[in-house]
């Protein structure tokens, strides 16, 4: 039978989808890429803030209609199904079953009790229950690949549902987590592996008693890699020797991407999250006297009992910090969370106004940034072709793939996809870079 998976949410959850599909590939199912022709659908959703959850319904929506046609099976997995199991059993009736994150491993003796008769409509798990998989068939172009090195959160931040979801905080053993990356390039000759868990920088603390990232960075870096990238590293956790670490590691990009979230005292509180604005701005200070680093951040705006004070802080960090790449989010009151329970909740249309404010802002503190790159030489990793621009396109270690910006550009000689170009930066094109490749890396038996 053919299966085909729909993946929603982030990069974790891809990795799920991923092992999935190991799973039933190895099992002799066949894959497809096209809902309408799967005799199988499953939709792997998430459940994070209510736009997420919102995306999930559309889709369960949208593919139990293939019942209609070819498929005969709809199952519905990950977060969203964690979190409300029983409401959406009884909200979908199409759906014909039902898991939570951890019953990936058993996915396909569940599927063939599905087809026979012989399975319940729902399976539920202990979120701290853990079955982490070297097993994956990789969803994203062979050259990048995201890594799994945690799972869960114990930072219990008040607005999020992660911890009550995904449970408590587990690391992978630096051995597993090592032959994976070198499978990963053994299969698929992957140039750059991006570290992803909810809380990389506390990766270790809770097998072996405090944090070894640096360790785990130390062992990837002997493989046969490009780039090494860190995505979600908690403020209070990245110090000055992690930074030098980085530094002086070539194979670990110059990107730091730390959710601050708020740079009020008084939201940072509210929120439970360990760090101080002043911590918050001398971690930014500090970085930048170490190099070239683009800052990625997040931020929530319209939290319970934000002032316009409050907003103001936060709206002077911005400007005065200017951070190369900026999320905002308006909150999401959620159920179950200590911050869905307090008093002072904002309306709805003050929490876009102050997005949009900052958003345009940032827009400007990015664009200015960029154009101070404009002239100078950067390593890019070639992705692919626009063939509507009829150029070629790919990324700087400044960037990671799918949320910042592509770098396009032309070569008067053959290119590589996965490869590693010197690229001259000589205009903007909106948000992205355009220039030349000024020096060609491929062997001269291959041009």
């Amino acid at each position: 039978m053919k299966i085909g998976v729909v993946s929603l949410g982030c990069d974790k959850n891809r990795i799920d989808s991923e092992n999935m599909l190991s799973y039933l590939k190895d099992d002799g199912y066949e894959l497809t890429g096209d809902p309408a022709q799967a005799e199988i659908i499953i939709v792997n959703t998430c459940g994070f803030i209510e736009s997420a959850k919102q995306e999930s319904i559309d889709t369960i929506l949208e593919m139990s209609e293939y019942k209609k046609e070819r498929c005969k099976y709809l199952i519905v997995t990950g977060c969203l199904t964690q979190r409300y199991m029983q409401e959406l059993q009884e909200g979908f009736p199409e759906v014909d079953m039902f898991l939570g994150t951890a019953n990936y491993h058993v996915l396909p003796q569940l599927v063939k009790d599905l087809v026979v008769g012989r399975s319940q409509r729902s399976y539920t798990n202990d979120k701290d229950v853990r079955h982490f998989s070297p097993r994956r068939v990789l969803t994203t172009p062979y050259h990048y690949a995201y890594l799994k090195i945690a799972e869960g959160c114990d930072n219990k931040c008040t607005y999020c549902a992660i911890p009550s979801i995904r449970g408590k905080y587990t690391s992978r053993k630096i051995e597993d987590i090592v032959d994976e990356a070198r499978q990963l390039v053994k299969d698929y000759g992957i140039k750059e592996l991006i570290l992803v868990a909810q809380d990389v920088s506390r990766y270790g603390a809770d097998i072996y008693g405090e944090i070894r990232l640096i360790e785990l960075l130390e062992q990837l870096s002997q493989l046969d890699v490009e780039w090494i990238r860190l995505l979600y590293l908690y403020p209070e956790n990245v110090d000055e020797r992690l930074i030098d670490y980085i530094v002086s590691n070539p194979k670990i990009c110059n990107y730091i991407d730390i959710p601050c979230q708020h740079i009020s005292d008084n939201i940072l509180k509210l929120m439970n999250r360990r760090v101080s604005s002043e911590q918050i701005y001398k971690l930014v200070d500090m970085i930048r006297s170490k190099g070239d680093f683009t800052i990625r951040s997040t931020f929530i705006v319209g939290f319970p009992r934000e002032s316009e004070e409050d907003f103001a802080k936060l709206e002077k960090f911005i400007s005065d910090a200017k951070l190369d790449r900026c999320g905002f989010f308006a909150y999401s009151q959620e159920d179950g969370t200590p911050a869905s329970r307090l008093s002072g909740q904002i309306d709805e249309d003050v929490k876009l106004a102050r997005q949009d404010k900052l958003y345009a802002l940032q827009e400007k503190i990015m664009l200015d940034k960029m154009r101070a790159r404009i002239g100078s030489v950067v390593d890019v990793l070639y992705e692919g072709i626009d063939y509507d621009l009829q150029i070629f396109y790919g990324r700087s270690m400044y960037d990671a793939p799918e949320i910042d910006t592509k770098v396009y550009f032309v070569a008067d000689s053959p290119l590589e996809i996965g490869k590693i170009y010197k690229v001259k930066i000589e205009e903007l094109n909106g948000a992205d870079y355009v220039g030349r490749v000024i020096e060609n890396q491929l062997p001269k038996e291959d041009l």
